[in-house]
């Protein structure tokens, strides 16, 4: 597949601000709605701007000054994304945390990550305990700006008079003129980006704002969007990924932002896709998985005779996807995926469907994106190309053969871990290089295949190499199969295969059919697997394998 007209922009260097992007697109469509919260509270860039200024103020009045942390832990909302950009442009370090952690492990990331104050909604704060924070002098409601709590009455009195202040500074009102955000702050510290929410040797991940320049600019560069366009937001704002690409990238572009709050079920994401109508969808590879399979595998089954006709295969999976476009809002450019790689028979449904789909590779350590490709360049299989802002190698003798780790370092990269020297020494080369810890190899066209984690990867009694994930993907290719993981048990590889039990009602099996399920899955699969990497048994569980917030399981915790 190959675009006729979409050239990428030529990268600058430095990268272009994204402060500066965000304060011309507030500047330009002032009266616009910039983000809004879905089926709630909608805010235009002026809204935006005034918010941020009154952040501003109340950072000020707390005695905030430029690099120190703030910490922000609330759900997915509008509001959430204005405290960022208060807090970012202010200057302060943000730290966002997870919702999803537990209270402790916040009480304990904001005390580590030294905040001196804190930004979080009312479900959040009613968990939190004030005496395990003891450098915070402000908490903060993110849904009104009101103070839960201050260690000083006067500064508890100046931000309840926050409204008052604002109107004294600005006795003419607020206008696009009184916007201005730094941009001389390239190599200064932005956001600290928790891994996970451990309570020992915790990995505060460290971003410069020239690593949001980088990867921002690389998208408007890459996936243009323009004002007038609109966005879903359902990734966590907690996790770069989100914050990245679902919030920054499109706001600092003019593209409207809608907030989905929470975890969607299937009926709610697809009613606010139809309502918003976006122009671009960015998930991880399970959520298009499980869609593929329980709506249009389904779909396709039952037209099986059609489509073992040439003719009719191209019409109907053609009709297929136009039908799933449609039901993502009709407007769809480019559905990204990122966090794991893609089932490859999904995959290649998805390429018969003609769907503008494209598999990217990043992580936090990058902010985010390491590799991606367009989906007219984009190589099935592959996670794209090293983007321009990061050199990437495979440390291997032969890069195109045998798998080796990826190694990175550019613009876009951290600057290590948050008082944990340990795990920088741990990760950077001597020459500067970022230790991935996943394998891959590289082709000659430069497209990377992503071959598994160093760390997951099983090494058989003859010496052969043993992938899970690629072995997983050919369980999860089995029907019924809705996710698995593969282990090492004494030297046998045992499949942990959750099931779809909605499929297995609908098929109308007997008991004696659904027990015979996991051998099945097990024997079939084994035809599809090399001699050295066969399962010995599949083991079924009984709940959803448990996930990170980019929706990777969690596989240390079933090894």
């Amino acid at each position: 597949m190959k675009h006729p007209d979409f050239k990428p922009a030529t990268r600058q260097e430095p990268d272009p601000h994204y402060l500066a992007k965000l304060e011309n697109v507030i500047k330009s469509y002032w009266k616009d709605t910039a983000i809004c919260n879905y089926g709630g509270r909608k805010y235009s860039y002026e809204d935006v701007a005034t918010n941020i200024e009154k952040i501003h103020l109340l950072l000020e009045t707390a005695g905030v000054k430029k690099g120190d942390k703030v910490t922000l832990c609330a759900r997915n909302t509008a509001e959430w994304a204005i405290a960022f950009l208060g807090i970012n442009t202010y200057e302060a370090v943000v730290v966002p945390l997870l919702a999803d952690f537990l209270p402790d492990s916040i009480n304990h990331l904001v005390d580590h990550s030294d905040s001196v104050a804190l930004f979080a909604d009312e479900d959040i704060w009613s968990k939190l305990d004030i005496a395990k924070m003891p450098k915070v002098r402000a908490a903060v409601n993110i849904t009104d700006l009101s103070p839960f709590w201050t260690g000083l009455e006067t500064v508890k009195e100046a931000i309840t008079d926050l409204n008052s202040t604002f109107k004294a500074k600005f006795p003419g009102g607020f206008t696009p003129e009184d916007v201005h955000y730094p941009t001389d702050n390239a190599k200064d510290l932005a956001v600290i980006n928790y891994t996970s929410g451990t309570t020992s040797a915790p990995k505060g991940v460290m971003l410069r704002y020239e690593c949001f320049s980088a990867t921002i600019d690389y998208g408007h560069r890459y996936l243009p969007n323009y004002h007038g366009d609109s966005i879903v937001s359902m990734l966590p704002m907690g996790h770069i990924y989100g914050l990245t690409y679902e919030f920054l990238y499109p706001l600092c572009g003019g593209v409207c932002v809608w907030f989905l709050g929470k975890t969607p079920s299937p009926s709610l994401l697809l009613k606010a896709m139809k309502d918003v109508r976006p122009y671009i969808v960015i998930t991880v590879p399970l959520v298009m998985e499980k869609v593929y399979k329980s709506g249009v595998a389904p779909a396709l089954r039952k037209l099986g005779v059609l489509t073992r006709i040439p003719v009719l295969n191209d019409i109907v999976y053609k009709a297929a996807g136009e039908k799933l476009m449609e039901a993502f809002g009709g407007n769809i450019r480019y559905f990204i995926m990122g966090g794991a790689a893609l089932n490859p028979e999904v995959e290649k449904a998805f390429r018969k469907m003609r769907l503008p789909y494209t598999v990217g590779y990043g992580m936090t350590e990058a902010a985010p994106l390491l590799a991606f490709r367009c989906w007219w360049e984009y190589a099935p299989g592959s996670c794209g190309q090293a983007v321009d802002c990061a050199e990437v190698k495979i440390d291997s003798e032969d890069p195109q053969r045998i798998a080796g780790e990826i190694l990175a370092k550019g613009t876009n990269i951290c600057s290590g871990y948050y008082k944990y020297p340990e795990a920088d020494s741990a990760v950077f080369t001597a020459d500067g290089y970022l230790h991935t810890g996943d394998l891959g190899t590289l082709d000659s066209c430069g497209n990377i295949f992503i071959r598994g984690r160093s760390k997951t990867m099983f090494l058989s009694a003859n010496g052969q190499n043993i992938y899970p994930e690629e072995m997983e993907a050919v369980v999860n290719a089995r029907e019924y199969v809705a996710e698995s993981v593969v282990v090492d048990r004494g030297g046998k590889l045992v499949a942990l295969v959750y099931l779809d039990q909605k499929a297995i009602e609908d098929s109308g099996l007997d008991p004696e059919a659904v027990a015979d399920i996991p051998e099945e899955i097990r024997r079939v699969s084994n035809r599809h697997l090399p001699g050295y990497s066969q399962i010995a048994k599949v083991e079924v569980v009984t709940v959803p394998f448990e996930k990170t917030p980019k929706m990777s399981i969690k596989r240390f915790l079933y090894s």
